[in-house]
């Protein structure tokens, strides 16, 4: 798995999230824990009153007891009724609501379906009902079991992201590895070509032979640069696109069939972007071979380089077999292939090389199937 910047935000905005939802957790849980106590304490304050109340026949001491009870209450919605239904008194209600018929009615509905309501013998015979809704924290606590599944679901995302960023990295030192080594193995009998062509030369042999021989000798030099570039930070240098994509092109170009027809479109003057020249010409010849394969050696490939407000634009453009839309981000991945033999490490190294060492961008820009598909590399400009 290749983590590129969409990949790295979405598994720190799931970071965000979880704390921030923790935080907003806790902090609620305080309100809660605050508002519980301070319940406590008014139902002792009410008790301890009741039992001044019990213990005297002064009814002013009932009439502190009621005013107690109905000061304490500052949370829980009440509306008493009479027999009729007929709003006699209420508590904790805004006026707005009571003063409108229609709205208080539909508040006494949401109450009974809410709370059974709580019959009231009162003096005389008469009977009446109070209908109670949720308080604030009963309402919040109904969505608490929610917010903890997100919570634990957000932390496995954690985890899972956490886990193959790591096997990610892991998987990366690895092919780092490989490439120095394959580069280092490279490097012994590179040197003795190049002796061997000293003695070709002393020899006397035929000169075209030895410079066709100092081509492959260069080739394989420019490999070894390459592989050896791979797990560390290349170096960067001003360069004009054009130049750079003109030379990577016609090499592939003079060395693929004769069947493909090579076409470039490059722009007059010069553009220039901050570019390391190895890695960007492997870059260009991975997306090439991968135009000419779609083609299976016959057809035409165009590649355009036009410049667009602030970016260097490359376009390559073949008339193969297509790519499904679905398949326009799974083919960067490592392993992707559709052919019988290869690794499908081409286009999955063409994206780390132009998004992590040049801060670019490379996507499949348009693909029909049977009719072609068209790649485009976006690198930003600089002023030279």
């Amino acid at each position: 798995m290749n983590f590129n910047k969409d990949q790295r935000f979405i598994r720190w905005f799931i970071i965000f999230a979880a704390v921030v939802i923790t935080a907003l957790i806790l902090w609620n849980v305080s309100l809660f824990f605050d508002q519980l106590k301070q319940a406590e304490r008014d139902r002792m304050e009410i008790w301890a009153t009741s039992m001044e109340a019990f213990n005297t026949e002064d009814i002013n001491q009932y009439y502190a007891l009621s005013q107690k009870i109905n000061s304490k209450n500052q949370y829980i919605p009440i509306i008493i009724t009479d027999y009729k239904d007929s709003i006699v008194n209420s508590i904790n209600i805004p006026e707005n609501i009571l003063e409108n018929p229609i709205r208080s009615q539909e508040l006494l509905l949401e109450m009974a379906t809410e709370n059974d309501p709580i019959r009231i013998d009162i003096l005389g015979g008469e009977l009446w009902y109070a209908y109670y809704g949720h308080s604030p924290v009963i309402n919040q606590l109904k969505f608490f079991p929610v917010v903890l599944v997100i919570i634990v679901i957000l932390f496995i995302a954690v985890i899972y992201f956490f886990y193959a960023t790591s096997k990610a990295s892991e998987q990366n030192s690895l092919w780092a590895g490989m490439a120095k080594e394959t580069a280092h193995q490279i490097g012994t009998p590179l040197s003795s070509l190049v002796g061997w062509t000293e003695i070709l030369k002393a020899e006397q042999v035929n000169p075209d032979y030895i410079e066709e021989i100092n081509k492959d000798i260069n080739r394989l030099e420019t490999i070894t640069g390459r592989f050896s570039q791979i797990g560390s930070i290349p170096k960067l240098d001003p360069k004009n696109i054009i130049t750079e994509t003109q030379e990577a092109f016609e090499y592939l170009a003079n060395r693929s069939s004769k069947l493909i027809d090579f076409e470039i479109d490059v722009p007059q003057g010069q553009l220039f972007v901050m570019l390391n020249k190895e890695l960007y010409a492997w870059s260009i010849e991975n997306l090439v071979k991968n135009a000419i394969d779609a083609m299976k050696g016959k057809g035409k490939l165009t590649l355009t380089v036009k410049r667009d407000t602030r970016f260097a634009k490359i376009l390559i453009k073949d008339t193969g077999k297509g790519i499904p839309k679905m398949n326009f981000n799974t083919i960067f991945e490592p392993g992707y292939t559709t052919k019988k033999r290869g690794w499908g490490l081409g286009l999955s190294l063409t994206k780390r090389i132009i998004e992590e060492y040049h801060d670019g961008q490379v996507r499949v820009l348009h693909s029909e199937l049977n009719k072609g598909t068209t790649f485009q590399i976006a690198l930003k400009l600089i002023d030279e």
